[in-house]
């Protein structure tokens, strides 16, 4: 069958046939074989979009995912709600580029704390040299998957992102982002 003049619904309905065809046939080894583990691995998190929830933030800086709170510490939602308003990613060695809109945020999301300690914390957070943002990064990560399972909370978390760049030569570089996957129609401001 010339699969070039087939349209791509007609290609996934032979691609399923035969998918059918190995799994009767006790062929799964072929079947992943034929897709590849990166394929897989891609099906799995479009088949988890399907089952998002959207995730709504109050005016008061609550975050729920379905009926359920995510609980974030100020400090934890701010940072979170940087990279919310960055879907585009950021570096974390590039995070000092936002020191004054993660204050403000923190400021936002922390009003009962000094403005001195506030400043401080976002030192902390912005220092290449130190650990704090992966910190704060893992104790969002663990508030997620209290709540649900790996492959959703991948959509909710700050995960890397890898962007491939060709300078103009033989040279060949990765910009190493963090960014939040979940589709920005799913945020909810109330």
């Amino acid at each position: 069958m010339p699969y070039l003049t087939l349209t791509h619904e007609e290609m996934a309905d032979e691609l399923g046939r035969l998918a059918r065809s190995l799994q009767d046939a006790g062929r799964t080894d072929l079947l992943l074989q034929a897709l590849g583990v990166g394929s897989i691995e891609t099906l799995r998190l479009e088949a988890a979009k399907g089952g998002l929830l959207p995730l709504r933030i109050t005016r008061d800086y609550r975050f729920f995912v379905g009926n359920q709170e995510v609980e974030l510490q100020p400090v934890h939602k701010a940072v979170y709600l940087l990279f919310l308003a960055h879907p585009e990613g950021i570096a974390f060695k590039r995070l000092a580029d936002h020191r004054a809109e993660l204050t403000a945020l923190y400021m936002q999301t922390a009003r009962s704390l000094d403005k001195e300690r506030i400043v401080e914390t976002v030192d902390h957070l912005v220092d290449p040299l130190d650990n704090a943002i992966n910190e704060k990064c893992s104790r969002i990560k663990n508030a997620f998957l209290s709540m649900m399972d790996e492959y959703t909370a991948s959509y909710y978390i700050i995960s890397s992102h890898s962007h491939r760049h060709v300078a103009g030569s033989t040279r060949l570089w990765f910009q190493r982002l963090k960014v939040i996957t979940l589709p920005r129609r799913l945020v909810v401001w109330e």
